[in-house]
């Protein structure tokens, strides 16, 4: 396997938990989780292979946006998406192999090792696995088609929130940006932060607010 290809499945591998964080955020809107996670798998793999780190921001950063464009066109096409039959009966082979691997190593196998006994990628055994996901439900009854969604808190909408909250952050001009940072990542007092940006306690008040407004807008847009 070639460096590059190494890297790229080492960053589709340890950023699996940025798919479910984003899809996450679309549940109950009408499309399936596993449809969802699909989707940003794909927006995960596309970020992956476009990364580029020399451009001085990290992989999240990057991905993000990427996974949540995939996911929304599921929305936009108004529709899922749609698993072929070969694909299924690999991602039965993956799930066959990935218990006797469980048995033999008395734990769950990582997605790379899995890989590697596949001879196949990371990406492609992450999206098998995934290909294989039942929607997790409560039921009355085995065969009963009535289907309860539980809301439940999950620390990954936390960190979807907060990934998309940077990425408003970056977008802000750069005083704004600088008062963000200095009132909400440095803990600074309205009083300080306004004695570093050369600005009184009032003005920061007054602009904080205003600010503070506009992430509110975007972040639940």
């Amino acid at each position: 396997m070639s460096e590059i290809n190494r890297e790229r499945n080492m960053l589709v591998e340890k950023n699996l938990g940025l798919v479910h964080a984003c899809a996450n955020r679309f549940k109950g809107r009408g499309a399936e989780y596993d449809d969802l996670f699909q989707a940003g798998c794909v927006g995960l793999i596309k970020a992956a292979n476009n990364f580029d780190s020399s451009r001085g921001f990290s992989f999240s950063t990057y991905a993000v946006p990427v996974i949540l464009g995939e996911i929304k066109r599921i929305f936009r096409d108004g529709g899922t998406l749609k698993i072929g039959r070969r694909v299924k009966e690999k991602a039965r082979t993956a799930v066959k192999i990935k218990e006797d691997l469980s048995i033999e190593f008395g734990r769950e196998p990582t997605v790379s090792e899995l890989a590697q006994k596949m001879k196949i990628d990371s990406s492609e055994a992450a999206m098998l696995l995934n290909a294989s996901m039942p929607v997790i439900s409560l039921t009355s009854g085995e065969e009963s088609e009535c289907q309860i969604d539980v809301p439940v808190e999950s620390p990954e909408e936390e960190i979807s929130n907060f990934l998309a909250l940077r990425q408003i952050i970056q977008s802000l001009d750069e005083k704004d940006r600088k008062m963000i940072e200095l009132r909400y990542y440095s803990g600074l007092t309205q009083s300080k932060t306004a004695s570093e940006l050369g600005m009184t306690q009032v003005q920061v008040s007054r602009r904080e607010k205003t600010i503070l407004e506009l992430i509110r807008k975007k972040i639940t847009a």
